[in-house]
């Protein structure tokens, strides 16, 4: 199978170095990729917001399936033009992809399917947001209601901080508070057929003990073994398939990734968000762990044929994935700075390097390139071997001025 991956960030190596190591794979192919992506795959110099452009290169290489990493090339159609070239593709269509692209969508297909979720309120106005917020009380929940790469959303005990950003933003869905840890879990779906993968956890504040602004995430890891007993059947019942069902009933079906954001609060599960891609931190996580073929999940999901393959089995040991920042992330990240370390890191036993903010410059040194510019992946026998191998890998890397959270997986929930 020919293999062409969409994207430049972290989860699309993480995507395309899975599948180089697939049987089932021939050739992987990436576009634009990233220097990384550069060592699996050959890298094609496309727009990966220009469906024509994607579906063209797909033609010729002969791509037996296209595999859309971002959210906005989703938003945007790109598998749409891939599929209308005859091509299978994994990636939800623009349409379904609004389970992302719209915190208020995704909140009306929630309320369709009795989705357990946050009450929430959508608001276009500053008097609006100022009554919503009064409603809701602190701690105060604001989300930007369009795509904003992970960093929309404003949790803060500050009202007026609260305030500013919601009425920076042409309309904000605000939320009661949900308390309780938040657990990942990512489904495979071909519109009918719906295969749960193993939670995971990441880490959305930028700094130790969860202080700092939110980012795209700063870390993960896998599994969670404080996760209670029978939440995957439970969110796959209530949440997850229900929600397949719903897109399916509005005649525009979900075939690809969903992913719920849950929090397990006093009250029972509650579905935090949808994305409608793979997660970046977690997918770094998550793949290495995975036993079934990668290759045969994604083209079972967007070939509708995903019964066929069986529910995902997966490796015994654990993993944990710490993201390496750019000094000023993500308030203003600094590009430019020369990366060394990396392939001492990637030697490492049980680690893997993920690129995601990085180029090559002109001098052919390594450079960063955007705010989470690496994570390392550290695969072991159990979390702790798993977390002293990605910090291992994360000490030998040098960046002026990075930053990372030293806490990731260092305490779990029980």
């Amino acid at each position: 199978m020919k293999v062409l991956v969409i994207g430049t960030g972290g989860r699309e190596h993480a995507l395309a170095l899975a599948l180089s190591r697939d049987p089932q794979v021939t050739e992987v192919h990436a576009a634009p990729g990233n220097p990384g992506m550069a060592a699996v795959a050959s890298l094609h110099p496309v727009d990966p917001l220009d469906g024509a452009a994607v579906a063209d290169l797909a033609s010729r290489i002969g791509a037996d399936l296209v595999v859309v990493g971002p959210e906005a090339p989703l938003v945007a159609g790109v598998a749409d033009a891939v599929r209308e070239a005859g091509i299978a593709c994994f990636g939800p269509s623009a349409e379904a992809a609004q389970l992302e692209g719209s915190k208020a969508f995704a909140k009306q297909v929630m309320a369709a399917a009795d989705v357990p979720t946050a009450l929430a309120r959508v608001c276009e106005t500053p008097d609006e947001v100022a009554d919503a917020l009064d409603a809701f009380g602190a701690p105060y929940v604001v989300k930007d209601d369009a795509l904003a790469a992970g960093k929309g959303v404003v949790v803060t005990e500050d009202r007026q901080v609260a305030l500013d950003h919601g009425v920076s933003c042409d309309r904000v869905v605000i939320e009661e508070y949900l308390d309780g840890p938040e657990v990942s879990l990512f489904a495979i779906t071909d519109g009918s057929t719906v295969l749960p993968l193993q939670p995971a956890q990441d880490f959305k504040r930028a700094r130790d003990g969860d202080e700092g602004p939110n980012t795209g995430g700063m870390g993960a890891y896998t599994p969670l073994d404080w996760a209670p007993e029978g939440l995957v059947a439970e969110v796959s019942r209530r949440v997850l398939v229900p929600t397949v069902q719903e897109m399916a009933a509005r005649g525009t079906p979900f075939q690809g990734l969903l992913y719920a954001g849950l929090a397990l609060t006093g009250r029972g599960t509650r579905v935090v968000e949808f994305n409608a891609r793979f997660g970046d931190p977690e997918t770094q996580a998550l793949l290495p762990l995975l036993k079934t073929s990668l290759a045969a999940l994604l083209h079972g999901a967007a070939t509708g044929t995903l019964g066929e393959v069986g529910l995902p089995q997966w490796h015994d040991g654990a993993a944990v994935t710490v993201v390496i920042a750019a000094e000023g992330y993500p308030e203003a990240p600094v590009t430019g700075d020369r990366i060394e370390g990396v392939e001492k890191a990637d030697a490492l036993e049980g680690v893997d390097v993920i690129h995601a903010g990085t180029k090559m410059d002109e001098d052919g040194n390594l450079v960063t390139a955007g705010g989470r510019v690496l994570s390392v992946t550290g695969v072991g026998a159990d979390l702790d071997e798993a977390r002293r191998r990605a910090y291992a890998g994360v000490d030998l890397i040098s960046i002026r001025g990075a930053h990372h959270r030293t806490d990731i997986a260092a305490s779990v929930p029980r």
